[in-house]
């Protein structure tokens, strides 16, 4: 891939890419640090990247999600203190409705793995067979993420105020755009 592919590759997915892993983490700030240094990793190994395959989109998405893992690993207390700083910061854009609220309080709710497959599965609609390449979990291991996390979140959703409208929110996003 050359300079100028990797560069309209960036222009073109980093956005997509950061929603997609703030799906995942359930932090924007996170996802945006994370997203931001995998692109700088791949930048680095570009040439390595075939244009023929398309875009190195999964490789990017792993690195960040392996990234946001680590960091989680090592600063607990740090995470905690940016998530406190993000929020006093003014919104320019009105706020996320309800429903949207209540999923993604759901989806915070579940295990980092069983999230990052219902996120991979159901809003970014790759197969199993791809979110088992991506993740390195055995294709039954991600099915089993899958049961289990569809029924923590439909259990946590019945909890939530605006359960009906967060679980046909949910049904609506078919991709993560």
């Amino acid at each position: 891939m050359t300079d100028e592919e990797y560069s309209a590759f960036y222009l073109s997915s980093f956005s997509l890419l950061v929603r997609q892993l703030y799906a995942m983490t359930g932090d924007f700030s996170e996802a945006q640090d994370a997203v931001q240094e995998a692109f700088v990793r791949g930048w680095g190994r570009r040439a390595r990247f075939s244009s023929d395959d398309g875009p190195p989109e999964a490789w990017i998405r792993t690195v960040a999600w392996r990234l946001a893992v680590s960091r989680w690993r090592r600063a607990r207390r740090g995470r905690a203190l940016e998530r406190e700083r993000v929020q006093a910061l003014p919104q320019e854009e009105a706020g996320p409705g309800p429903e949207h609220t209540a999923l993604v309080a759901a989806l915070r709710r579940l295990p980092a793995a069983q999230r990052q497959a219902i996120v991979l599965f159901h809003l970014c609609d790759l197969s199993l067979h791809q979110i088992s390449e991506e993740t390195g979990a055995a294709v039954g291991t991600i099915k089993a993420r899958l049961s289990r996390g569809r029924a923590a979140l439909a259990e946590y959703l019945r909890d939530e105020p605006e359960a009906g409208s967060a679980l046909r929110h949910s049904e609506r996003m078919n991709h993560c755009a």
